[in-house]
């Protein structure tokens, strides 16, 4: 026998990175030293800081790569995967320099992991970070027939005196949210519940939802919100702190950014819930606590700022066509979440 008839083809492999390299190379930034093909990826961290520091982050798209396979639509799975990672480190104040991916399968199938990375490509290009390199994974009798999981790494780097951490948050401080493009990459494994007890398919079109499927809808990628937030911390509006709104949503997130003593504050109502949020609370009979710990609500991103510069903020956003909403303040406390009716 050999590692073909064990279920591993090398050739494939060596097949495929050679598919996806001129898409991977087209994401390379100043900075990167050497080409695809090492044993590690080469980044010269970029002149001009004084303290260089480097933030780094981690993360997957979880149970939402079941719709993708079951629609074998995998082209905006990579985006959420950069995404998840890229807008993490962001909070910390940081620009992403460097992505990582890992896929791993049961078989290599050229068509449906190249329409991955594609996607990693484009979130790469978009967060204005490179693909420095990868891992592909083929493993037989771990994952079934068209099965496969994405991991994501991303490496970003900030002036150590500009990191945002919790310090420069203060009492009365704005919390200004930026609208989310649906339910990103969180709280899946209750949305698959949710159609499967309706006896839906994701290529069935719910009347609420105006014209488009469920598997549109849920399939839509998650925001990339590196280009305007790192703009928003170049525009001279003093920024205090910034949270990613993943699983746990507002009342997980938002405190994650605040410093000693303090507790957020949201007024209910004060922001666009989307359709599908609405239409996942009346189908799935979901306690509307349970929709806030679970789903972003239409709040991907936040960023806290003095109450003087809320409406410029507002603008801010609103010069990149992204929907903003003041939603409430920072108040005494003790890392907690407090909705206000």
């Amino acid at each position: 026998m050999d590692y073909r008839e064990a279920g591993v083809d090398v050739t494939a492999g060596r097949n495929f990175v050679e598919r996806i390299r001129q898409g991977v190379e087209s994401t390379f930034r100043p900075g990167v030293l050497g080409g695809l093909g090492g044993f590690g990826g080469l980044f010269q961290l970029p002149s001009g800081y004084q303290e260089p520091v480097l933030v780094s982050g981690t993360d997957g798209v979880g149970t939402k790569l079941k719709i993708a396979q079951a629609l074998d639509q995998h082209d905006s799975i990579g985006i959420d995967l950069v995404a998840m990672c890229v807008n993490d480190i962001l909070t910390s104040g940081a620009e992403p320099l460097f992505f990582l991916d890992y896929l791993a399968t049961g078989k290599l199938e050229p068509e449906q992991l190249a329409a991955v990375v594609q996607g990693i490509v484009e979130g790469c290009r978009q967060s204005g970070c490179a693909l420095l390199g990868g891992e592909t994974a083929e493993m037989p009798g771990f994952y079934g027939q068209g099965e496969y999981d994405v991991a994501g790494f991303c490496v970003g780097i900030v002036e150590k005196s500009k990191i945002l951490d919790g310090s420069q948050v203060e009492l009365g401080d704005r919390a200004i949210a930026v609208a989310s493009s649906g339910v990103h990459s969180n709280g899946y494994s209750l949305v698959r519940r949710i159609v499967e007890s309706q006896g839906l398919s994701w290529r069935d079109y719910p009347a609420e939802l105006g014209g488009q499927s469920l598997g549109e809808i849920f399939l839509t990628p998650t925001r990339l919100y590196v280009k305007p937030i790192l703009a928003l911390l170049n525009s001279g509006i003093g920024v205090h702190g910034m949270a990613h709104i993943t699983g746990g949503g507002l009342p997980e997130n938002l405190p994650r950014c605040l410093g000693p003593g303090q507790a957020i504050q949201v007024k209910s109502g004060s922001w666009e819930v989307l359709p599908i949020f609405r239409w996942l609370e009346n189908a799935g009979q979901v306690p509307e606590a349970a929709m806030l710990e679970t789903f972003n609500l239409g709040v991907g991103f936040v960023v806290l700022v003095s109450p003087d510069q809320a409406l410029t903020t507002l603008d801010f956003f609103r010069s990149y066509d992204l929907a903003a909403y003041d939603i409430g303040q920072v108040i005494p406390g003790q890392g907690d979440f407090q909705l206000q009716a």
